[in-house]
């Protein structure tokens, strides 16, 4: 009766803790969406396209006006950051608006350090990749920091595709220790494009499995079996097409590929692979229920591994050890263990196995659950009770967690109920602490990966700059090339005149050919040449802006002026290069330029930007920074010369699913009295933004069957103000 009586007591205390746990932790994860703003710490100006995150959680940037919201729970941390500013940390600790003020960063970056570093050092490539290969298990982050540095461009340093082959490798290296396996698959790829080597083939092919694309593995492992491999690498290639295969549970291949690869390093003495394909073709067959087979072959490998050192046979005790628990043989397994914990605790360091870390606390919980298995729970305490003090010293959780349970469970079994209620509740505080120490390591593992995905976007814009000034080398050579040729075509003409009708022929149809390329690639460098001149001119324009604040002693205006300023040409610069850009874009340039404009005469002129919301901005296209040099005329030759405040508008209406209407209005002093205000130096020069703007029109139009069409004309019967219409047609 009184061992129900504390039965009894036990169960309501378990039932208590649970349910006092489960409504904390549901109190805890209430979502809310938190909204807030960031704004500048000296202007209380809105800072835009700043990066908000909760750490292992919800991303999102803030928008024009420095705003942003985002998914949150009490207690999560916020973290701001950006370039241009101190990175702030702020933990929600409720659901109100969050004002954010940050201060200017100091304005140290990574670009400065390889300028120094290069100026120094001009080439130190493979010093660079020797430090990233002495950092790769250590920490990842300083590795991929000297791989950027090794791969950056500078003074006399040429990198050869052997080079880039080697830094990409490392890359991948780097990416597959740290469980990356989807970026360490891109980064090997790169490094056989640039160089083709069968270990990083091999290398690939491990990658793809560790990523769970087995066929992908597979492919790639039988595709290496085709070429020329040393010894080694073709036990490694067998070793691999085993590894595969038990990972998609076909035993019979996994177990065929491990003799073949056995068969060879028996054929070569490589010893420690002998070792290894005996350990894995034992698991292979334990795997697939032929426990007798299995046993042989771990008996070879245990006797191997006494031959190589402590380290290997401690390994291997371990596996045959969970061999013989598998197949239930109790006393061989507890006797191994026991011969383990001493290795260990002579060897005096923890030795790890794959994913499992090989300790005293783990190897002690084990054999207690040996002796449970045998129902021998007197036996399994003293067990059980070791792994817990060594898990304590060693900060061993999940180690810790799991013994208390079971030495919980023992009580309980034997009708001990107090220890079995004392030892549950320890169980509840471990699995808590266990819980926040698993959140935080979720976190920062969430934190770890994005700032790796963006180290290593750093080294592809690097690789994508190198291959960017290669092809513009190749191009301006494949061009001189052209006017050669076409040189050499009219001499032959000219030979061939006095010859036959019949090369005269041949000839012309061979220079209207040439001239027909020569045209299009004129185009191509015209519009290049074209956009070239843009960047200079609107540059030029802002920086006149920035020096009419400083003129004025408005410090801070022209600060603020300078930080969009910088936000827009990036964005400008990005989409340099390209002929055609998203409308959705050039819609965002227009608004960062229009609101620089307003701010610099913001008492002369309002503005509004209205776009049609039937329009599929994803649907049409447009030529980047075309609408600008309107914008600019309408406020510099418009607005800014009237009196009294003006408006400009920009409209942007569908006509069909084809076709949309931009309209740019200002109400300003129209185009005939602005030319009087013109002094005569800017009447003897045209405006080098429209008179390019309408060029970069013309020849896109000849290239893509009249895409564009503008018509300006003035608003009002007194010649004032003036509207501009561009009829946009999608591709």
């Amino acid at each position: 009766m009184k061992n129900l009586f504390f039965l009894f007591l036990a169960v309501a205390f378990l039932c208590s803790a649970n349910s006092f746990s489960q409504v904390r932790r549901q109190s805890e994860s209430t979502t809310f969406m938190l909204r807030g703003e960031v704004i500048d710490g000296e202007t209380n100006m809105p800072i835009p396209k700043v990066n908000v995150e909760i750490l292992g959680g919800q991303y999102t940037t803030t928008n024009l006006s420095g705003r942003f919201a985002i998914t949150a729970q009490m207690g999560d941390e916020l973290v701001i950051k950006s370039d241009d500013f101190v990175t702030v940390y702020y933990t929600v600790l409720k659901t109100d608006f969050v004002t954010v003020r940050v201060e200017k960063a100091p304005g140290q970056t990574a670009v400065p350090l390889s300028k120094n570093a290069q100026k120094s050092e001009p080439n130190n490539f493979k010093t660079y990749l020797d430090s990233a290969k002495f950092f790769l298990k250590k920490d990842a982050q300083k590795s991929i920091e000297f791989v950027t540095r090794a791969l950056e461009p500078g003074h006399n340093k040429n990198i050869s595709k052997s080079e880039n082959s080697l830094a990409f490798e490392t890359l991948g290296d780097i990416n597959l220790f740290w469980n990356q396996p989807d970026l360490a698959i891109d980064n090997y790829k790169r490094s056989l494009q640039n160089a083709s080597n069968p270990n990083i083939s091999i290398k690939l092919a491990k990658a793809f499995a560790q990523n769970k694309s087995y066929q992908e593995s597979i492919a790639a492992y039988l595709n290496l079996l085709q070429g020329r491999l040393s010894p080694y690498q073709k036990v490694a290639v067998y070793e691999g097409l085993g590894d595969t295969y038990k990972a998609i549970g076909d035993g019979v291949k996994s177990v065929y590929n491990y003799q073949k690869g056995l068969d060879v390093a028996k054929e070569n003495k490589i010893t420690p692979k002998i070792t290894n394909l005996n350990s894995k073709i034992g698991e292979a067959y334990a795997q697939s229920g032929a426990l007798v087979e299995a046993e042989v072959y771990f008996d070879n490998s245990l006797k191997l591994a006494k031959k190589e050192n402590k380290k290997r046979a401690v390994s291997e005790k371990n596996k045959v050890a969970d061999f013989y628990n598998q197949n239930r043989e109790y006393e061989k397994e507890i006797k191994l263990r026991e011969e383990t914990l001493k290795e260990l605790n002579a060897m005096g360091k923890v030795v790890t196995v794959e994913d499992e870390a090989l300790t005293s606390q783990r190897q002690n919980y084990k054999i207690a659950n040996a002796f449970v298995a045998q129902e021998k729970y007197k036996q399994a305490i003293p067990y059980l009770e070791k792994s817990i003090a060594e898990a304590n010293k060693a900060e061993d959780l999940v180690v810790k967690k799991d013994a208390v349970r079971k030495l919980s469970e023992i009580y309980r079994d034997i009708g001990e109920f107090d220890k079995a209620t004392e030892s549950y509740q320890r169980y509840v505080e471990v699995v808590d602490e266990l819980y926040v120490k698993k959140e935080q390591e979720i976190s920062q593992a969430a934190r770890f990966s994005k700032e790796i995905t963006q180290k290593q976007n750093r080294i592809v814009s690097l690789e994508n700059d190198r291959k960017l000034n290669e092809s513009r080398y190749k191009l301006a050579f494949e061009n001189q090339e052209l006017i050669e040729r076409n040189s050499q075509i009219q001499k032959g003409v000219i030979i061939s005149l006095g010859v036959i009708v019949l090369l005269l022929i041949f000839a012309a149809y061979s220079q209207y050919k040439s001239v027909k390329q020569q045209k299009f690639a004129n185009n191509v460098l015209a519009l290049k040449s074209l956009r070239s001149q843009m960047n200079p001119h609107f540059i030029f324009n802002a920086l006149n802006s920035v020096n009419s604040f400083i003129a004025v002693n408005d410090e801070r205006a022209a600060n603020k002026y300078l930080t969009d300023f910088s936000l827009l040409m990036r964005s400008v610069l990005e989409n340099s290069e390209e002929d055609f850009i998203p409308l959705e874009k050039e819609i965002e340039l227009l608004e960062l330029y229009t609101n620089l404009e307003h701010f610099r005469f913001k008492d002369k002129f309002d503005y509004t930007i209205s776009v049609d919301e039937n329009i599929n901005l994803n649907n049409f296209v447009i030529p980047p920074m075309l609408l600008q040099p309107y914008v600019e005329n309408a406020v510099w030759h418009g607005l800014r010369y009237k009196k009294e405040k003006g408006l400009l508008e920009i409209n942007f209406e569908k006509i069909d699913s084809k076709t949309i209407k931009i309209s740019i209005i200002d109400n300003g002093i129209g185009r005939e009295k602005s030319k009087q205000f013109k002094t005569e130096n800017q009447k003897k020069q045209k405006s080098k933004g429209m008179g390019n703007t309408q060029r970069r029109i013309g020849i896109l139009n000849a290239m893509y069957n009249d895409k564009i069409t503008v018509t300006v004309k003035d608003v009002f019967e007194n010649n004032e103000g003036t509207k501009v219409e561009l009829i946009l047609k999608r591709d």
